[in-house]
């Protein structure tokens, strides 16, 4: 008699919103401790701003903003706000570009399986706010110089974000913070090139094909982990001094430094290597930098970036500007609507399904809190209107209060989420606890009690 012909399997189903990967798990803690810090000093500096502004010392403050300092080679001379936003901003995009480098080569979007859902959703989470805003302005008759910030609401910043979700969210599934990062990594590479595309208002050559030569000296000494810092500081200088001077965005350069930077171990280097074979260069970087740019580099950006007047009409006038409103909008409605719509079309209509863990509740949540932009939506702010001008200005206000707004309602979902999880995870300590008490019970018992029994 022939063996029975073995029954066929099912196509195995990717999972979305999957558990993270040990190394994966550690990397999302270590980002999450450093953000969260970063945010709460980040809204310490944003609502210190706007106090200013709206108070006897606003001419103080704007003076220290617009005061100049550096010097005159290289349109060096910049205000400190200037200096903030493309200057220390570049630290905020080196970081990124290190995140990015890491997540594509060795992280979770090296999989194109895994890294489907994340990336989808970050497309999607950047088109449909950009439409939103589109549909908003052009309903409320605004002309074609409003519809330059129609990138603004296309950012999530990553350390508001993770800032709230770590405040309300300790007992959500790790998948989401790990989901959150994935997303906001590809949201950053898609708004650096927006910033490096349609935000250069005139480009000079001459400048940016210098910049390639301390660039490759820096990319030479990195990949043979040379990392005297008196050797990368200067190098790194002079590459964001060169793109500063091309026109095109000064943080730029920040990310094109961040991408050069080894992530994998090599099996030999050179004798005058100060970093041994097995260093992870990257994860080296970022541990120094991360730190610097969430606590000092965003937070500086954000005190003099984000101070806006309230008070005497601005916030009247600003909810008339279509610009203002199709911002809210975009950061609410937007993100929503691309960021959830996307991830259930992936879920329906490909070979992949929830965690069990999950609910669309929990996915609805995190899709509302990648509403949350600041950072990058105020630079694009910046770029598209012009630093202190009366749009530029509502603008500020749009973004501070769409980000609130989404906030607010996903702190309502993923706060009524956390107690669910929590009340689970009580649920199976108790369990384990008393399972362990019984097992304990039998060993003290013996074979014969225990039989008997």
């Amino acid at each position: 008699m022939s063996p029975p012909l073995p029954t066929p399997r099912s196509p195995e189903r990717r999972r979305v919103f999957n558990r993270p990967s040990w190394a994966e798990a550690q990397l999302v803690a270590d980002a999450l401790r450093t953000e969260t810090i970063g945010g709460a000093i980040l809204l310490f500096a944003a609502v210190l701003a706007i106090a200013l502004v709206n108070s006897p010392a606003a001419d103080a403050y704007t003076a220290l903003r617009d005061t100049e300092v550096g010097v005159e080679w290289g349109h060096l001379r910049l205000s400190l706000g200037h200096w903030a936003a493309d200057g220390l901003l570049a630290i905020f995009f080196f970081v990124a570009g290190l995140e990015l480098k890491r997540e594509f080569i060795v992280g979770e979007l090296r999989n194109p399986a895994k890294a489907a859902v994340p990336v989808v959703a970050a497309v999607c989470g950047v088109i449909t706010p950009a439409l939103v805003f589109f549909a908003v302005v052009s309903a409320m008759g605004g002309d074609g110089e409003a519809l330059r910030g129609w990138a603004i609401p296309t950012a999530t910043d990553i350390a508001f974000a993770l800032a709230v979700l770590a405040v309300i969210g300790s007992h959500l599934p790790s998948a989401l913070r790990s989901f959150l990062l994935t997303l906001a990594v590809v949201d950053d590479l898609i708004a650096i090139t927006i910033i490096a595309v349609f935000y250069t208002s005139e480009l000079h050559v001459l400048p940016l094909l210098l910049a390639v030569l301390p660039l490759a000296a820096f990319a030479f000494l990195v990949q043979r982990r040379l990392g005297q810092w008196w050797l990368l500081v200067p190098l790194a200088a002079l590459t964001w001094g060169f793109v500063h001077a091309s026109g095109v965005h000064a943080t730029v350069a920040g990310v094109l430094l961040g991408l050069v930077v080894p992530v994998k171990p090599r099996r030999q280097v050179p004798s005058l290597s100060t970093m041994s074979r097995d260093t992870d260069v990257a994860h080296r970087f970022e541990h120094r930098m991360r730190p610097l740019s969430a606590g000092v580099a965003v937070p500086v950006f954000a005190f003099f970036g984000s101070g806006v007047a309230i008070a005497g009409g601005g916030l009247a006038e600003a909810v008339t500007d279509p610009v203002a409103v199709g911002v809210v909008l975009g950061l609410v409605v937007g993100k929503l609507v691309g960021v959830l719509g996307s991830t259930w079309v992936m879920a329906r209509f490909t070979n992949a399904e929830l965690h069990d863990d999950l609910t669309w509740s929990d996915v609805a949540g995190l899709s509302v809190l990648t509403g949350v932009g600041f950072t990058v939506s105020l630079l694009v702010g910046e770029l598209a209107f012009g630093v202190g001008s009366d749009r530029e200005e509502h603008v500020k206000l749009g973004i501070l209060l769409g980000s609130l707004v989404s906030a607010l309602i996903a702190a309502a979902i993923l706060r009524r989420r956390n107690a669910v999880y929590r009340r689970i995870e009580e649920r199976e300590a108790r369990d384990a606890d008393e399972e362990g008490r019984a097992e304990r019970h039998e060993e003290r018992a013996g074979p014969g009690e225990a039989s008997t029994g």
